[in-house]
């Protein structure tokens, strides 16, 4: 028996159950396939979600036993209970998880639980775990799969020394000695968390910098700061292997003495999860590096199917993926749909936060395009002062000729939610002065925003 929908989404990961909802919201009789018993995708089971409430408890933790002294607040024991911290980490999963299958129901998205593959033009097999399949037919279908983990050459996960950022989130004890391999934002979010648990992190980057594809600038000052904090980092660091021994592990680094720790965590990227889904069955060929192609509006080489998120490539990031699903729906059912790349931002989640947003300046100078540049750091900003968070800085760039805003860079607290304004303003073509003119509380941080806007023409008043 063949079950018949308008849109069959394989995928319910923030790309997926967002496109499903707005799909529903539009009209269309939507089938979701998720071979997870759980929705919400690699992001809310084991990436974004899972790592955010990780980082806020072992802060929490962090400045109880170190950091509210001058504060006037004395605690005589603190005391680390590793499985209540990830215990507290797993409710919150578990709630929105919930919470994203009860939307499901009440937009009428018909759930499938099982692995979907492509058999046809307008067809889907979805086949669960005892083994049964169901045969789907629609006019249209989105594949919404998302990524996996990448590792390096000589470098195999067994699950419980050597590890992906999915074993990490849930370690049954604190290592004596992390090594890190990647200086990307899962990475740096990961070693923070256990660095600020009792690890000892030691964090290794191909590159000659951490951020790979984030300001220069801003990564620098990043670097500088976690390493105050406590993370040691090698930089220029090829990893060659790693050896499993009776209790510890030998990273091989070329050039280097191996590097000996309890645990390794590869955080080196992840890889589009086309594995599987039948694309060969309708002709659809992924590039060298495993990404889908797609048109202008998600449609792939096969009329009707259409693909997005992280098996397109670009930012590999969920709220890409929501932009996407959203984009490509309304383009199916209303002709017309938009995502502007320029104006998505990207955020760490460390402490301070890095968040960027548009160009930075490698890319302008690298395109000719000519540009002014305002900074104003946190150590200006009163609340900043006040709250006891002073490091780093704003840094907007505008285009010299028309004072458009290019982009914006931030390392400094609650990073993640500042960058928030200037992406908007990049989507409305706003100019630095737009920004500086706008009326901005007293005292909040947002001010170090509005502040650099004032820079860019050299008229900041507090700095």
């Amino acid at each position: 028996m063949s079950t018949e929908h308008d849109l069959i989404i394989i995928g319910a990961g923030p790309g997926g159950y967002v496109a499903a909802i707005r799909a529903a919201q539009l009209g269309l009789n939507v089938a979701c396939i998720e071979k997870e018993p759980a929705l919400g995708g690699t992001c809310l089971r084991v990436g974004c979600i899972p790592s955010k409430a990780l980082l806020e408890s072992s802060e929490l933790f962090e400045q109880a036993k170190n950091g509210m002294g001058n504060r006037g607040i004395r605690i005589s024991k603190v005391e680390l209970d590793l499985p209540s911290m990830l215990g507290q980490k797993d409710q919150t999963v578990s709630a929105l998880t919930k919470g994203i299958e009860g939307l499901l129901k009440k937009n009428k998205v018909t759930r499938y639980l099982g692995h979907g593959r492509i058999t046809a033009a307008g067809a889907v097999s979805v086949t669960n775990r005892e083994n049964k399949t169901t045969e789907l037919t629609g006019k249209n279908i989105i594949i919404a799969t998302g990524s996996v983990v990448a590792t390096l050459p000589g470098i195999e996960f067994d699950g419980e020394r050597v590890v992906s950022s999915t074993e990490a989130l849930s370690f049954s004890s604190v290592p004596g000695k992390l090594v890190v391999i990647g200086g990307g934002a899962i990475g740096l979010e990961l070693g923070t968390v256990w660095r600020r648990l009792g690890s000892k992190v030691t964090v290794l980057e191909y590159l000659n910098r951490i951020l790979p594809g984030m300001d220069d600038e801003l990564a620098k000052q990043s670097l500088k700061v976690l390493k105050s904090q406590g993370l040691e980092f090698q930089l220029g660091a090829r990893v060659t292997g790693v050896t499993l021994n009776r209790k510890t592990c030998d990273v091989h680094i070329e050039g280097h003495e191996n590097l000996r720790c309890d645990r390794v965590l590869v955080a080196v990227g992840r890889r589009p999860n086309t594995a599987e889904l039948g694309l060969e069955s309708v002709g659809i060929e992924t590039d060298k590096r495993g990404f889908i192609p797609i048109d202008d509006t998600y449609q792939s080489s096969v009329s009707g199917i259409y693909a997005i998120g992280d098996v397109v490539g670009g930012a590999m990031l969920a709220h890409k993926a929501e932009e996407e699903g959203i984009a490509c729906v309304e383009k199916i059912v209303t002709g017309y749909g938009h995502v502007n790349y320029d104006a998505i931002p990207a955020i760490v989640y460390t402490s301070p936060e890095i968040a960027s947003v548009g160009a930075t300046e490698e890319q302008l100078k690298e395109s000719g395009i000519e540009y002014k540049k305002g900074s104003f750091p946190f150590a200006a900003n009163g609340r900043a002062r006040a709250i006891g968070h002073t490091e780093g800085m704003v840094k907007i760039l505008a285009d010299k000729k028309t004072d458009r805003i290019l982009g914006a860079h931030i390392l400094g607290p609650h990073a993640g939610d500042l960058i928030a304004e200037v992406a908007v303003a990049i989507e409305f073509c706003a100019s630095s002065e737009d920004l500086a003119r706008c009326t901005h509380a007293h005292p909040t941080l947002a001010e170090a925003v509005k502040e650099a806007a004032m820079a860019v023409d050299q008229r900041a008043i507090h700095f």
